[in-house]
């Protein structure tokens, strides 16, 4: 066809969208169905792109970056499965208020004319959970995406500019599981700026998550350092899709950042049923959401961002004497993924006896890390990286 219209004389037509040519829909990816989430990431599924974790850690720590490489997904044992399902069961009714009172307070601020924009990977069961309660109490299906962003490259800029080419006339509303130390906030604020810089696409920064103990959200279910299950596996909970990858060799100028899909995990695959388990109690907390929503709106000093968490990361820093702040790794989120994908030196909790702690516990006696009790974190516990050398994740 593009032959016969250049012989007989006739242009190609490129279809332009704010000085760009127009982005193309993403192919499908990930084992959510697309009523739930659509994935902005570009298929590298066919790609060796896994090291493993004690060679990734010294390139990481040596100057190279987390994205151009991932790390080998851990396989959980039988009596880690079972943990998690355990624990899915016992925390899903608490969880399932969280996820009410963010989307609630997600509503009161912004209204039904947004798009849910969920930070791949550990924030899209969030965003899929938040979509699904706002069609449960509101009827209202909002769109939703799963993009990537970056540390110290920042957020999938053909993702947003995706997102306002189909939703121009609706704000986005970005999303996350959990904060630690707030890096992607910062991350986020950055890439806001710089978007409406270069395309005059006004975004705002502020991020909704399910878990905020490191009081630097505003829109948030629970401050509390909560287990959030999610947390406690990798692909097999978040649509079998892999960390994100941005490297130059393999992402082109208009390409969506890219990851992998684990097709050939799908027997192992919890992603929806932990979905499912939640939004099950959906009916059973909606008045006690918009209640708890409504006292955030009246008492402002129960949603602001004080940075707390900062506080305790620089007063371990100084006591351990680690020298590179990255190698901090607050909460039980961040924790559990320091111990499932990167080199441990050891594990801060704030009591042996917190139920929250209980996957952690077992990972690390499992990868033989030391657990010492620290006592009075704004966090549950605290994971420390091994230092190799130089800058890390």
């Amino acid at each position: 066809m593009k032959r016969a219209l250049r012989e007989l004389g006739i242009p190609r037509i490129v279809i332009v969208y704010c000085g760009r040519a127009r982005i193309a829909d993403p192919a499908p990816i990930g084992s959510y169905s697309p009523e739930d989430v659509v994935f902005l990431l570009k298929d590298l599924s066919g790609l060796r792109l896994e090291r493993r974790t004690e060679e990734r850690e010294s390139a990481m720590q040596s100057g190279g970056h987390y994205s151009e490489s991932l790390p080998i997904e851990y396989e959980p044992t039988p009596a880690y499965i079972r943990l998690f399902r355990d624990t899915l069961g016992d925390s899903a009714l608490a969880l399932a208020e969280a996820v009410g009172i963010v989307s609630e307070r997600i509503v009161a601020r912004r209204g039904f004319g947004i798009v849910l924009a969920s930070l791949a990977r550990g924030g899209t069961p969030v965003g899929v959970l938040i979509k699904r309660y706002v069609q449960h109490a509101y009827g209202v299906s909002l769109p939703h995406y799963s993009l990537s962003i970056i540390r110290g490259k920042g957020i999938d800029e053909n993702a947003l500019r995706y997102i306002h080419q189909n939703h121009p006339d609706e704000r986005v509303q970005f999303v996350d599981g959990w904060t630690g130390k707030g890096a992607i906030r910062g991350v986020l604020t950055e890439a806001c700026a710089g978007m409406e810089r270069k395309y005059g696409i006004r975004l705002d920064d502020d991020l909704a998550v399910l878990a905020d103990p490191g009081h630097c959200a505003e829109l948030f279910g629970t401050r509390e350092d909560l287990l959030i299950p999610s947390a406690c596996l990798n692909a097999t909970v978040s649509g079998l899709i892999s960390r994100t990858v941005l490297r130059d060799d393999l992402i082109g100028p208009d390409d969506f950042h890219g990851a992998k899909y684990y097709r050939e995990w799908s027997g192992s695959d919890v992603s929806n049923q932990f979905v499912d388990t939640i939004s099950a109690h959906f009916g059973r907390v909606t008045e006690r959401a918009k209640r708890a929503a409504e006292r955030f709106g009246q008492q402002e000093a129960d949603h602001t961002v004080t940075w707390r968490g900062m506080r305790d990361i620089a007063r371990i820093k100084q006591e351990f004497g680690i020298a590179d702040i990255n190698l901090i790794k607050p909460g039980v989120g961040e924790t559990t993924r320091v111990l499932l994908r990167r080199v441990p030196w050891k594990i801060l909790v704030d009591r042996t006896d917190n139920p929250h702690l209980k996957p952690i516990l077992l990972l690390a006696k499992d990868r033989g890390v030391p657990v010492e009790e620290y006592p009075h974190m704004t966090y549950s516990c605290c994971g420390i990286i091994k230092a190799v050398k130089g800058e890390s994740e």
